[in-house]
């Protein structure tokens, strides 16, 4: 063959010198990520260090990495020790150093707590910056998979049969012993009746707190949902007395109260539930992410975090997350997930302007929607879904509702589909809650560094 090829010659490569600056330009992430840790206050994370102990490393360092790590889709401990050898960037953010992964791993689980303030730290670096100014919000929920595993959780209804047959074999066990005591019969030597004792003891002693949890989770969706009932006889009440006859359709169906048999408590992370997922029609371990995103600059502004499976009680909890140095926004996005009078009132006392959706979007919009034409103006005694409906459809709603699909519904997938969130590391909502502040954390400065070097 004629042709020639340009050879690659390993070992010299192996033996090339690297200089970090050459390799990192100004605008490369890492920078970035050191670059605003050095204008955040640490205060507070120092001290929480004892005064006396061996040469710690620096929270700088440790904080970058795992900004970094989460910036870019490295959530494992592990993986981000093996990176600072391996990867330019998590050189230069660990600054030479390589903490272990139990170092990390434990900063991240005994610092969660100073994660809100450097998160509004940050984003008070943006707003300074003139890159945040905070006007308009959407707001959203996800579920994210908890550190869980469905073959290690119980049913209200298997629960109580296992209570009733662990009871019955204490019972058998007991007798047993006492024939034994009584020489009437000889147990096997691998037979310690004590030691079959203490361990169904144990079982009931668990089902027990699992049946607890179950019954105290039902009384509090049993008061959702009641709730819910109410507001709906309300407005079919309010409708039926505006028209003048009966409403049509099938009345609401009262909610019945108690455990329900397909209720599940999970043994390795008790504090997550079995919530719908997302993508597919089955069920699993989650958590129920809320996250609210200024509709300008695409930040995310206020985070939370529950065990709910749906969205109706997120919206207050969200807003209470938003500090008020960064602002009050002017209106607020919501999809028909969030709709409820108590959200309306929430935001309304907020003086935050409520725009959320009163039902499902169509595929297909109506001759209605298409003309342009706007709902007549309601009456006073109107009801708040048929008020809402009608500010939905003036142009300013239009505007602001359309917006949410672009801002919070891209910010959402971005963390899950880009960066690859798909699961927590850490289990409890305390500490769930805590991880979820750092991924936004994260989000946050991935978009500033766009927004700053563009």
């Amino acid at each position: 063959m004629s042709r020639k090829f340009k050879t690659p010659d390993y070992e010299a490569t192996l033996s090339t010198p690297i200089q970090l600056g050459d390799a990192l330009p100004p605008d490369h992430l890492a920078r970035f990520v050191v670059d605003m840790i050095s204008q955040i206050d640490l205060s507070t994370i120092y001290a929480g260090y004892a005064e006396r102990g061996g040469e710690a490393i620096a929270p700088e360092v440790l904080l970058g990495l795992l900004f970094y790590g989460y910036a870019t889709g490295e959530f494992s401990s592990r993986r981000i020790e093996k990176a600072s050898y391996e990867n330019l960037g998590f050189r230069y953010v660990a600054g030479g150093l390589h903490p272990d992964h139990d170092t990390i791993a434990n900063f991240r689980t005994t610092f969660l707590g100073e994660l809100e303030d450097l998160f509004v730290q940050i984003l008070m670096v943006a707003k300074l910056a003139g890159k945040l100014k905070l006007g308009n919000l959407s707001l959203d929920g996800s579920k994210i998979h908890a550190d869980a595993s469905k073959s290690h959780a119980v049913s209200y209804g298997r629960l109580l049969q296992l209570e009733t047959a662990l009871r019955a074999e204490v019972g058998e066990l007991m007798q047993l012993g006492e024939q034994a005591d009584q020489g009437e019969i000889v147990l096997p030597e691998t037979l310690v009746i004590q030691d079959e004792m203490t361990l169904r003891k144990e079982g009931l002693e668990n089902l027990a707190q699992a049946k607890a949890v179950l019954e105290a989770r039902a009384q509090e969706r049993y008061a959702v949902e009641k709730a819910e009932y109410d507001e709906k006889v309300r407005e079919r009440e309010a409708k039926a007395r505006k028209h003048r006859k009966r409403p049509r359709g099938r009345a609401p169906k009262p909610p019945e109260a108690g455990p329900r048999d397909k209720d599940q408590y999970n043994f390795t992370d008790p504090e997550s539930r079995i919530m719908k997922n997302s993508t597919n029609d089955g069920f699993d371990q989650h958590y129920n992410v809320q996250a609210a995103v200024d509709q300008d600059s695409l930040l995310i502004v206020a985070t939370s975090l529950s065990n709910h499976p749906n969205d109706k009680r997120e919206a207050e909890p969200t807003l209470d997350a938003l500090s008020p140095r960064l602002g009050k926004p002017a209106a607020a996005a919501l999809d028909n997930g969030f709709f409820s009078e108590h959200n309306i009132l929430t935001l309304e006392l907020r003086k935050i302007e409520p725009y959320i959706a009163t039902g499902r979007e169509a595929h297909h919009q109506d001759l209605h929607t298409l003309l342009g034409n706007t709902f007549p103006l309601p009456p006073e005694e109107a009801t708040p879904l048929e008020k809402m409906a009608y500010k939905l459809s003036t142009e300013i709603g239009k505007a602001i509702y359309r917006l949410r699909k672009c801002t919070v519904e891209p910010v959402i997938g971005i963390i899950k589909e880009i960066l690859g969130f798909r699961q927590f590391s850490l289990r409890g909502l305390k500490k769930v809650a805590g991880e979820w502040c750092l991924v936004c954390l994260a989000f946050n400065l991935k978009r500033l560094h766009i927004l700053m070097t563009t």
